[in-house]
């Protein structure tokens, strides 16, 4: 049997917090994305992969979303962000990423990049 690298119990905490409290960036992307809006895709929010917790997960395109707010232009946690990208990547898992501003500035051109992301 392969190992599980999803939603670890011991992360299931934190991701019900994150979902709880989640940023109005990714409030406003999910408005977009639940209840498969976007091309009959099932998106889930603040997802665990191995000990990642990432911010949107569909599972049927092995598609990861990840929204970038300030803390992201850290030299130390983009180096962080290239790093986990590259293991989920190596797991056969597609990451894009979009800076919070773009969410709000321009959503319809984020929705139509992700589902450019979908096999059809």
């Amino acid at each position: 049997m392969k190992n599980k690298i999803h939603n670890h119990k011991h992360l299931e905490e934190r991701r019900k917090e994150l979902r709880k409290n989640l940023t109005p960036a990714e409030a406003t992307l999910w408005k977009s994305l639940q209840r498969k809006q976007l091309k009959g895709r099932k998106f889930r929010r603040q997802h665990s992969i191995t000990n990642f917790i990432v911010d949107f997960y569909c599972a049927s395109e092995k598609l990861i979303i990840e929204l970038d707010g300030a803390y992201h232009l850290d030299f130390a946690q983009q180096n962080y962000d290239y790093e986990r990208t590259q293991i989920l990547e190596n797991l056969g898992f597609k990451v894009i990423r979009f800076e919070n501003k773009l969410v709000f500035e321009n959503l319809t051109e984020v929705l139509k990049e992700i589902s450019n992301h979908f096999r059809e």
